[in-house]
């Protein structure tokens, strides 16, 4: 009896500890807690901030911010995706994902864990005007790249004070960023030129209940719900939630079909970072309202073009409103 009354009282601790760690840490993100302001992505030196611009022009007034999010399975919950217009995920060293968050509509009060950038974010960036990247570094070779393309880089090096390390979480996976502190409100739908179009659902189609887009060393699991009129995301089996509880959903699912190779860098494990090319034409499929449409085509002729969507008739394939994700899958 004496042993069952300790084990019973070392549950209720554990259960009273597991609780104060998820609630403080939701009070340190929501602060802002600043144990540090700079990043520490790999701990080897290997990642690289620009050096601080003093003239720097963060207001970034009528354009979207774009920010580089982890998705390991030790940076999850993820905070703030749910208020993104825009979800890419793209395949990255080891065969795992990455998500870019693309903000117009609403900035909220904080977003991460963020991660450092690639090469090939430059080109899916390249359709809007001259967009805010929020990352936490790159590799010393490609920062040249980042610093000559047409947008405003804001990596933790030049703007410290917008972003802050949670103690309760383990370096790398504990990097936030404070949005408004980068930009002075959000610039509304305008800032968004894909190319994307929103609308009644074409005809056609198939009913669909579930699709799994896989990686080599991830999949993302797109579950329709009728009561909720929105597409259930699942990562790597798991249902994905923010840090306030709230399940992760989508009303657009485009799976784009592209060409994926290998870039001129890799990791300090010597694991090379995939190329992916947006730019160019192929197939995709558009998960809307319950229904696939598996024969879409997908255009864009030039990096600073959008992207256009069309039905196999030619016309324009029409999104439900609300947020879209778009998983940038290897071509079969």
């Amino acid at each position: 009896m004496a042993m069952m009354v300790r084990q019973r009282a070392t549950r209720t601790r554990r259960t009273t500890t597991t609780a104060l760690l998820a609630a403080a840490l939701a009070a340190s993100l929501a602060a802002g807690c600043t144990t540090s302001d700079g990043p520490r992505d790999d701990g080897r030196g290997r990642e690289q901030s620009p050096a601080p611009n003093e003239s720097g022009n963060r207001q970034a007034q009528g354009s979207v911010l774009a920010v580089k999010i982890d998705n390991v399975r030790a940076a999850r919950p993820h905070m703030g995706l749910n208020e993104a217009d825009i979800v890419y995920v793209e395949q990255v060293e080891a065969g795992l994902s990455r998500l870019m968050a693309v903000y117009a509509q609403k900035l909220p009060k904080t977003i991460g864990p963020v991660r450092s950038a690639r090469e090939s974010d430059l080109e899916l960036l390249g359709q809007f005007d001259r967009p805010t990247l929020a990352f936490s570094g790159a590799q010393s070779k490609l920062m040249p790249l980042i610093d000559k393309a047409p947008l405003e880089a804001e990596p933790p090096g030049k703007a410290s004070d917008a972003y802050f390390r949670s103690p309760y979480r383990r370096s790398p996976h504990n990097l936030y960023l404070r949005p408004g502190r980068l930009m002075p409100s959000a610039p509304g739908t305008k800032a968004l030129t894909t190319g994307f179009r929103f609308g009644a659902a074409p005809g056609g189609g198939k009913a669909e209940t579930s699709r799994t887009v896989r990686y080599p060393a991830a999949r993302h699991t797109f579950t329709w719900s009728a009561s909720q009129n929105r597409w259930l995301v699942a990562m790597d089996g798991t249902a994905a939630t923010t840090t306030d509880g709230k399940q992760v959903t989508a009303s657009t699912v485009v799976v784009q079909y592209v060409k994926v190779r290998q870039s001129a860098f890799h990791d300090f494990l010597g694991n090379y970072t995939p190329y992916t090319e947006t730019v160019g034409s192929g197939k995709a499929s558009v998960l809307r309202n319950g229904r696939a449409y598996d024969d879409v085509r997908w255009k864009r002729p030039k990096a600073a073009d959008g992207t256009t969507f069309t039905t196999r008739d030619g016309k324009p394939m029409n999104f439900q409103r609300g947020q879209v994700w778009v998983v940038l899958a290897k071509a079969p």
